[in-house]
């Protein structure tokens, strides 16, 4: 387990270098182009609509999945009192 991960994180920071290895040959500039203001701003501004999404998205798949879970469980409640499926004769 520890051979793969050590694998996993030279991987990852070898490709980052890779990408950061042109922006050094461009004078700074990376494959975006030039940064500016307005791109700085945007970008931010998409960060922080990213995480309330993403709270959303996590809330409601858990909700989806406590629902289901309730209902599992009313359920069986429902089979324990029902002489249906009590067994016996």
């Amino acid at each position: 387990m520890r051979r793969r991960l050590a694998a996993v994180l030279l991987a990852t920071l070898s490709l980052l270098l890779v990408f950061a290895s042109s922006a050094f040959a461009a004078g700074g500039q990376g494959w975006y182009g030039e940064t500016t203001d307005q791109a700085i701003t945007t970008a931010m501004f998409l960060v922080i609509l990213f995480f309330p999404a993403l709270i959303l998205v996590f809330s409601v798949i858990q909700w989806w999945l406590d629902k289901r879970k309730h209902a599992k469980m009313d359920a069986a409640k429902a089979r324990s009192v029902s002489a249906d499926w009590r067994g016996g004769w």
